[in-house]
Formats: C-alpha cells, structure tokens, sequence
C-alpha cells in the first residue's frame, strides 16, 4: 500500500498506471536489481549478457517514456503526478535500475535539447530514439557538491579552477579535462548533458551545459566504479581531450547558467525525492511481512509491542516522505511555481527516511538481515548512497536555507 491509495480523487489514467508500473517493479526491476547487485565486478553489470538489457527492453514495451509526449492529452499538472507515482513505483522495485530507465532515449537530454530550438538536436535526442542513453556530468575530480552551491560565495570565485573547462573557437566549442567517476549511467551513455565552465574569470558561475555525443573523438571513459550501493546503476568517468562540438550544442551559456542549474536542481531533485520515498516503501513493505512470519517467542514478532511501536514509526515516515514528495515534484515539475527550496528539503527528507527506515527493517530482520539471501542489506547501501547522490545533503541543505 502507497499513501496515493489514500488519495480521495485518483484518476483511472494514474490508478492504471501505477499498477502497471508496481507489476513492472515488482516482476523485473526487483530481481534484476539484486542479480546485478551481487556481481563482483561491475563490468559484468553492462556486459553483452547482463539481464539489464531484456530488462530496458521491458520497460521501452511498456511506453512510459511516452506519457509526457504532447499528444497524450494530460495538462502539465497531471503529467508531473503521474511521473512522481512513476518515480516512486520505480524506486521501490529498484532505485538504481530506476535511474538507468529513465535515461533511455537521452533522459536530461532530452530536456536540453527539446528546449534548445535546434531542429538536429530535437530530432537525434528528442526523446524517441531508444537506442539513446543520457547521462548528466557536473561534478568533477577535485569539485563535488560545491558545484551545485549556486547560492554561496564559493560559487563565483574565480581563482577556483575547474576540471573541466570549455573554450569558444570560432563557430565551436574545445572541451577539455574530466569529470568524475561519479556520472550515473556513463559507461553506457551514448550522450552527455555536460555541465562544465566556460573559459573566463567568473568561476563556477560562468558555465554552460552543452550536449555532447560521446562517441566524437577524444571522448574516452574509465572503468565503472565499484562502490557500496546502487551497484545495478553503473558510474564512470568521462575524458575530454581537445573535443570540439558546434557552438549550437551549447545549449545554455554563461548568463543563463545559473538560473539553469537552479531549474535542473529543482527538477532532479523532485525526482530524488519520489525515487526514494519508494526505497523507503519497499522496505517497510518488506519488514511488516516479515515481521507475520518470523516466530519469536512462540508468536509472530509483529505481535511483540516493540516490535509493532517500530513498524509504526517505520510507516508514519514512509507516508509523509511519499505525501511530500509527490506534492512537490508535482509543483515543481507542473507548474511555473516551482522551489528550489522545497525541492532540498523533499530529497533529503526522502533519503533520509529511506536510510532510516532500511536500517529499521534490517532490525526488524534480525541476523537474516545481514545477509545477501535477504533483500535488506542491499536497500540499506542503495538508501545510504542516496544521502550523497545529487549533492550531498549537507551541502544541499544549506543551499536550501539560503533559498528561505
């Protein structure tokens, strides 16, 4: 049970929807998500074999990267509330694999290149050619969250130097440097959202976000990270030696930027928010199971009173993280009313109760919990990389304050 059950007017479109989605989730997302999860090497995850690509062939049958297309009929409104139910559905099934899907067809990409205006852009990376992969690129080997840090002083000093700087030479832009291991899905990219600075003396502040194909010559990747969590969503670093795109594919310039980044902050963050509001689900789902079928004491552990004062709080947390989430992503993905703000504070607020929740139900499980033949050790490493991802929530959640 979600708390959009709980929804006093829940159209036939979102209810249909949903229930497809969670089958989806709960059919090929959950145990694709734990196959890929205990590969020792994350290679393996990508490789010709790996269940990930029956898995994306899946999800482009079901269509839902089509459900925002103009045609659908949806207002703005009800297309950001069925992508936030779309989110959270997909983050209970598996937060990794999540984010691999909605990168097919460009994913962010997309974006830039629908509100560019360039005709060659909107029809290779519009969204309807599958066989694309986006990927987002902002944080760089020696700069991490503070590249998201739009509000602070360090934003725009320009004796800090970037990794990654771009160059304008002529009609094109010289790409040059690196950003960091931790672009979600580069491995398998085909096209990057690169968000890098612009040579000049304005810092971080004088960036621009450009689409980059990544198959011109001097792009290269390193190998995919081996980390904690979210293993079935492989990261890597990506090289620029001497790379040049046409000017056109700098879709945002310096004074654009920031007002950029602040849009693509309060976007992807909305996203984070219902993604993990869904991590949290699924692991309460799991524990109020288990706890009516693990005997202690000669009864069901959920009949135990401390036991049952933990499921509580466990649920009380999932339904305000789910409630939250979904009614700011859909504010801030439906309407021109949209906060950053509110956006931080949805995202860490998910994540947060997704780790807690996890780490609840990995004690509700006991020493099983421990285990790989459970599903819970990994929700916890899937929960807690979340706390990182995107911007860590210390740094977010100053930006945030700053946002008041």
């Amino acid at each position: 049970m979600s708390s959009i059950d709980f929804e006093t007017e829940l159209s036939e479109t979102e209810q249909a929807v949903q229930e497809t989605v969670h089958r989806f989730a709960e059919e090929v997302l959950r145990p694709v998500g734990q196959e890929l999860d205990k590969m020792p090497d994350p290679q393996q995850t990508i490789d010709d074999d790996s269940a990930v690509w029956p898995a994306l062939k899946k999800y482009a049958e079901l269509g839902i990267n089509t459900l925002g297309a103009d045609d659908t009929g949806l207002s703005p409104v009800e297309n950001a509330r069925l992508s936030a139910i779309i989110h959270e559905e997909m983050g209970w099934g598996d937060a990794g694999l999540a984010m691999v899907m909605t990168a097919q067809g460009g994913g962010i990409v997309t974006w830039l290149a629908n509100i560019s205006g360039k005709a060659e852009l909107i029809s290779r990376y519009g969204g309807s050619d599958l066989s694309e992969f986006g990927c987002w690129a902002i944080t760089e080997p020696d700069h991490g969250s503070d590249t998201l840090a739009l509000n602070q002083p360090t934003f725009n000093d320009p004796e800090i130097t970037a990794n990654c700087i771009a160059v304008k030479d002529g009609d094109e832009y010289v790409i040059r440097g690196q950003k960091s291991s931790w672009v979600s899905g580069a491995p398998i990219a085909t096209v990057m959202a690169l968000y890098c600075t612009i040579e000049g003396n304005r810092g971080f502040e004088g960036g621009g976000i450009a689409v980059v194909p990544l198959n011109l010559p001097g792009v290269s990747k390193g190998k995919p990270l081996n980390k904690l969590g979210q293993r079935s969503m492989t990261q890597g670093e990506v090289f620029f030696d001497e790379v040049r795109i046409p000017a056109d594919y700098m879709i945002v310039d310096q004074d654009a930027y920031k007002m950029a980044l602040q849009g693509t902050l309060t976007m992807a963050n909305s996203w984070m928010a219902t993604t993990f509001a869904g991590v949290a689900r699924s692991a309460f789902d799991l524990a109020n199971a288990y706890s009516k079928e693990r005997i202690q004491g000669g009864k069901p552990i959920c009949e135990h009173q401390s036991v049952k004062l933990r499921l509580f709080d466990m649920f009380r947390k999932v339904e305000t993280a789910s409630t939250f989430a979904r009614k700011v992503s859909t504010i801030n993905n439906g309407t021109d009313r949209g906060q950053l703000h509110y956006a931080i504070a949805a995202k860490t607020y998910s994540t947060r109760v997704a780790f807690d929740v996890a780490s609840e139900a990995l004690q509700i499980f006991g020493g099983n919990g421990l285990t790989k033949e459970y599903p819970m050790e990994k929700i916890l490493r899937d929960a807690r990389a979340s706390m990182i991802e995107d911007g860590c929530n210390e740094v977010l959640s100053i930006v945030g304050a700053e946002d008041l």
